[in-house]
C-alpha cells in the first residue's frame, strides 16, 4: 500500500467519469488519507477524484462534517471546504463537503472502491473554487 501524499503541482481539472471499475475523475472513491500531522495516523474516507498526474490519481478528500459554521476558524487554519452534496459514496445519505485546499496524490491500486460519479454541476463548483484559491 502507497500512502497518499500532498500534492503541489500544476492541476489540470478534469471531468470524465466512467462507469468501468476504474477510479476516473468526476467520482467519489474510497481510500486511506493521512492526517494533516503527517504522523503516519490517518482515516479510510471518499475522495472526490479531480484530475491525474502520469498515472497516479489527483483528488480532494471529502467529510460529512459541516463546516458551514467555523469556516472562518477553518480558514486561519489555511483549511477551505465546498458543499458538494448527498451520493452513493456516503451509504447514510449525509450532504458532503470537499476539503479545496489539499490536493492528494494517490495511486489507483490504493483505491478500494467506487462510492459514485459526483454530478457535472457539484464539480464545475468545486472545479470554481478549487481555481479562486490556487490562483
Amino acid at each position: 500500500m502507497h500512502l497518499a501524499t500532498d500534492y503541489t503541482g500544476p492541476l489540470e481539472l478534469d471531468y470524465a467519469p466512467r462507469a468501468d471499475g476504474r477510479p476516473d475523475p468526476g467520482e467519489v472513491v474510497w481510500t486511506w488519507v493521512p492526517f494533516d500531522e503527517g504522523d503516519g495516523r490517518g482515516k479510510d474516507r471518499p475522495v472526490l477524484v479531480v484530475g491525474r498526474d502520469g498515472d497516479a490519481l489527483l483528488g480532494l478528500m471529502l467529510t460529512s462534517k459541516d463546516h458551514d459554521r467555523d469556516a472562518a476558524d477553518e480558514a486561519r487554519h489555511g483549511r477551505h471546504w465546498v458543499d458538494v452534496g448527498s451520493g452513493a459514496w456516503d451509504r447514510q445519505g449525509r450532504p458532503s463537503e470537499a476539503r479545496i485546499d489539499r490536493v492528494l496524490r494517490i495511486d489507483p491500486s490504493d483505491v478500494r472502491r467506487e462510492g459514485a460519479a459526483l454530478g457535472r454541476a457539484q464539480f464545475d463548483q468545486v472545479a470554481v473554487e478549487v481555481r479562486r484559491l490556487r490562483g
